[in-house]
């Protein structure tokens, strides 16, 4: 069997990625621009800007993505793309860029989930073992996803409102923190104690479903009755809370779906995937269940990278997922729509 070689390209929200994965698994190249500075001062990304950004950026970040892994377009298999869902404007640079190549070089275009992107980036670290459970926490998206075999997504429990990440930024301004605020306020939680009592959202009784919206506006109305009364909340005692209630409505969820659906694995996916109390707390849990393999990816493969982009790309392109000159971006595209 020949070895497969992807190029991923990823630009669906701040980060300009390009990276080429060998048999869906090897990583030979992964190359991220970060806008992060740029939109900092602006507290947050701004959709036009990020474009702009992704245009300067996207042919270098492509041609040093192949540099690395040392190979010619001639040696691909094919092409990868984050189709959606993120910001339409960003989304359609990479998208652009990748019918562009696929129509120069002859070469299979692969559209790519990016919440599926960022299940596969486990696959970088270990080999799944079916049926699992994949915990995707990031800035947009909050998701339970059962995965009965390769490429088969089955949505159990979403965010009703803000996602995990949306929150821990609202958080951070409201603790005056720069953007992205996530990193800042798990940092700052284990400095502190979660002595104040906020909601848990578990929502009727048997939901695999999050809300974080609640737990925003009781910390955002803790803060400002402290202020009108004159008296002082410790930021880390507040950080400590708020991650507390996050980490144990996102682990007590996962690991009642893990014994409801028997998965044989857990993976952690996304942004939020790097926050150490989140890490930390899932390690412990799924521990004790004592028959379940957890895998959770480095801090470099939970933010928005290419590389798993690609080990998605080569996983589609067995399932023979392919996509024509047509392809359009998609900010709203749905993971189950990739099922075959």
């Amino acid at each position: 069997m020949n070895d497969l070689y992807v190029l991923g390209i990823e630009t669906s929200c701040d980060e300009t990625a390009a990276a080429v994965v060998k048999n869906g698994t090897q990583i030979l190249s992964n190359v991220v621009a970060s806008q992060i500075e740029v939109h900092k001062r602006y507290g947050g990304v701004v959709p036009e800007i990020a474009s702009r950004h992704h245009v300067e950026q996207i042919t270098i970040v492509i041609e040093e993505a192949m540099r690395q892994a040392e190979l010619n377009f001639s040696d691909l298999s094919g092409i990868a793309v984050t189709q959606g869902p993120g910001l339409v404007g960003a989304l359609l640079i990479g998208v652009e860029a990748a019918k562009t190549l696929a129509f120069a070089h002859s070469l299979p275009l692969i559209p790519v989930h990016h919440i599926a992107g960022h299940i596969y980036a486990n696959r970088l670290v270990k080999e799944m073992k079916f049926p699992l459970l994949a915990l995707v926490v990031s800035g947009g998206h909050t998701e339970l996803v059962y995965m009965k075999e390769h490429g088969h997504f089955k949505v159990i429990g979403e965010t009703r409102d803000d996602a995990a990440g949306e929150a821990y930024d609202k958080v951070a301004r409201v603790l005056s923190m720069p953007y992205p605020g996530g990193p800042h306020v798990d940092r700052l939680a284990h400095e502190g104690e979660a002595n104040i009592d906020f909601p848990r959202a578990w929502l009727e009784e048997g939901s695999y479903d999050f809300s974080f919206s609640g737990l925003k506006s009781a910390v955002i109305n803790t803060v400002h009755n402290a202020e009108q009364r004159g008296e002082t909340i410790e930021p880390a005692d507040l950080a400590a809370s708020f991650q507390a209630s996050v980490v144990e409505v996102l682990v007590e969820k996962t690991v009642r779906a893990v014994q409801e659906y028997q998965v044989n694995q857990v993976i952690l996916a996304g942004g939020v995937a790097a926050n150490k109390g989140l890490r930390n707390h899932l390690t412990e849990r799924i521990a004790e269940l004592g028959n379940v393999d957890l895998v959770i990816p480095p801090m470099n493969l939970c933010t928005d990278n290419a590389a798993m982009i690609a080990a998605c790309g080569n996983v589609f392109f067995e399932k023979g997922i392919r996509a024509d000159l047509s392809l359009n971006a998609n900010p709203g595209l749905d993971l189950e729509s990739f099922n075959r």
